[in-house]
């Protein structure tokens, strides 16, 4: 009696150790068997940044994180003092030129005019007096009267005066004409000079008020009112979420069907709702990748494919950074 009981407890033990197995079995079967191969990508958006070309200190922050702007919006206002300085100097400068030019235009002065005119006048009655001295002594030594020394001296005197009358009379001309064709010439260029440095400093100017080139939202601010920010330092990233893109980072061995110009089906957890793909670039990602090998011995890796697709059309509600969800073709 002992014996068969044991025997019938034996028998029991086995079948109820065999049929956990079997469940196990079974269980581990429907749980561990491969499933769909997903594929989770991320939003993106075109982003730009902007800058000043000129050092300055904050002095108006008109945006905030999250604002939406339009094109030509004003972003953020620079204080800087030493550029409108130089704006001062450049005007100064271009003042003095444009003095200058008119000065050479209008040549000299009235009044400088008629005093080189007179000094002509005086140098001319000299010339004619030394003129008539000359034909005198000269007739006077031709009769024996003057001695040849008094002619040369009085020759002397006619050439000098004759000398003096011409500087005089070239001196009212010049007075007359004004300046030379290419005293004006050069008046004009220091001119147009001095306007172009006004106009370049001008520009500066205009670079410390910051506006947006394109519509956008304002995702990040770096500066805070009253820092200091130097040349070409960012001072605020505008996203661009009417140019926005998924990307999925896709081993070889899922590409099969995935080609550019293709359209696939994806979700989006955050919205909970399904949109459409178009692929338009494809690209491996290089050996910085991660590789995987197909076998322990490892005959061949499977390289990595960044793929990136527009919505068509784009969801309502989509913002960069949230996942979407692919499934293998």
């Amino acid at each position: 009696m002992d014996t068969k009981s044991q025997n019938s407890n034996m028998i029991l033990a086995f079948l109820t150790l065999i049929s956990i197995i079997a469940v196990v079995a079974v269980v581990g079967f429907f749980m561990l068997r491969k499933g769909p191969d997903i594929i989770q990508g991320q939003v993106e958006v075109t982003e730009y940044r902007v800058s000043s070309k000129v050092p300055g200190r904050i002095k108006e922050l008109r945006v905030q994180e999250g604002h939406s702007v339009q094109a030509g919006d004003t972003l953020a206002l620079l204080e800087a003092p030493d550029i409108e300085a130089k704006l001062e100097q450049a005007r100064a400068a271009q003042s003095a030129a444009q003095a200058q030019n008119e000065k050479a235009l209008k040549g000299a002065r009235q009044e400088q005019i008629q005093a080189a005119y007179e000094m002509w006048q005086k140098a001319k009655a000299g010339a004619d007096i030394a003129q008539k001295s000359y034909r005198r002594v000269k007739n006077l030594t031709e009769q024996g009267v003057m001695t040849a020394q008094k002619l040369d001296e009085v020759t002397a005197q006619y050439n000098a005066a004759m000398a003096t009358e011409k500087a005089a009379r070239a001196q009212y001309d010049m007075a007359k004409n004004g300046a030379e064709r290419e005293d004006k010439a050069a008046a004009a260029a220091l001119v147009e000079r001095a306007k172009g440095a006004v106009a370049e400093v001008e520009s500066y100017l205009q670079e410390t008020c910051l506006t947006a080139p394109d519509a956008g939202e304002v995702s990040e601010i770096f500066p805070k009112r009253g820092e200091l920010v130097g040349t070409g330092a960012p001072i605020m990233n505008i996203a661009m979420l009417n140019r926005m893109w998924v990307t999925f980072h896709v081993r070889e061995d899922l590409l099969k069907g995935i080609t550019i110009g293709k359209e696939v089906e994806g979700y989006i957890p955050a919205l909970d709702k399904k949109m459409t793909l178009k692929v338009y670039y494809m690209k491996d990602l290089g050996t910085y990748a991660a590789w995987k090998a197909t076998k322990p011995t490892g005959q061949y890796d499977l390289k990595t494919f960044e793929v990136r697709a527009l919505p068509t059309p784009p969801a309502e509600g989509l913002r960069p950074g949230m996942s979407v969800i692919l499934f293998s073709i």
